[in-house]
């Protein structure tokens, strides 16, 4: 008895040394930071009318949760899925309709379209998705040269650019608010260098996407927007803009947060998200 006794225990041991000592690519939080399942994530994806995807950039596994859970949904909304993303500026919508579509070649695409760095590894499994299942994927975000001229010059500059490119900005002036986190922490790292300008660059990005997401969302369909996490953290940016125009919004908010040690999260991102991906900060990088 005394022997079987000890094979328990040294079992139990050993069992609680392996959980203990498990690698775990990543861990699914609440906005609490209680661990939770992608079961309860994909649940509450599909009561959506919005999902906001935070993503650090170079992250694999916020870019393989984001492909799993595309088709996840695909699998419920079928054509009422809508996809979008902060990657494709909005100036590019025709030449990406044309390669959904199948009138030009991806080569064409690729030559016509801003694509970024990781696209081959991060966004193209998710265009591949549109156009296999022939879904719209809506180009986003606002073209870099006129957050640029926000930056440089300030909102009235925009008023001198032409007025069909107008078209691929939010109506502006945007409305703003400097006090909060998103803008006001953007404006204190960057110790005021730039005024006020540096985080109105950064909120016309985040009007254009939430623009261009009422443009093409109604009710009934589910949006799943890529971004940044920075762009949808803590329900501000993109989801203030979006509340702005519809307030009765049902809104997901995923982010992204890399940890030392990804076993318990970090009180420090309590909130950032309805659901939080944490992960190792040693995991492998898809580009530098």
């Amino acid at each position: 008895m005394k022997k079987s006794l000890l094979l328990t225990l040294s079992i139990f041991l050993l069992s609680f040394i392996n959980i203990k000592t498990d690698k775990l690519a990543y861990v699914l939080f609440n906005s609490k930071g209680t661990k939770t399942t992608y079961d309860q994530l994909l649940a509450e994806a599909k009561k959506a009318d919005i999902i906001l995807f935070g993503e650090l950039h170079d992250n694999p596994m916020s870019h393989w949760l984001q492909r799993e859970l595309t088709e996840d949904l695909f699998a419920d909304k079928k054509e009422n899925l809508v996809l979008g993303a902060e990657m494709f500026e909005a100036d590019d919508q025709v030449a990406l309709d044309e390669y959904l579509a199948g009138r030009t070649t991806e080569k064409t695409m690729k030559e016509e379209v801003k694509l970024w760095n990781n696209y081959a590894t991060d966004y193209k499994p998710l265009l591949d998705i549109a156009k296999t299942n022939h879904l719209k994927f809506i180009a986003c975000n606002i073209p870099r040269r006129y957050a640029n001229m926000v930056y440089s010059r300030g909102e009235k500059s925009l008023d001198s650019i032409d007025v069909e490119a107008k078209k691929w900005i939010a109506p502006f002036p945007v409305k703003y608010d400097g006090n909060l986190k998103c803008y006001k922490e953007i404006f204190e790292n960057a110790g005021g260098h730039g005024g006020e300008n540096l985080p109105k660059s950064q909120a016309y990005k985040d009007a254009t996407m939430a623009y261009f997401i009422l443009k093409n969302w109604s009710k009934g369909k589910a949006f799943v927007h890529y971004n940044g996490a920075y762009h949808s953290n803590y329900h501000q940016a993109i989801e203030w803009y979006l509340k702005q125009q519809n307030p009765d919004l049902k809104i997901l908010v995923i982010s992204t947060n890399e940890q030392k040690d990804n076993s318990k999260l970090d009180e420090v991102v309590y909130g950032s998200g309805d659901f939080i991906i944490c992960t190792p900060a040693t995991l492998t990088k898809t580009y530098k």
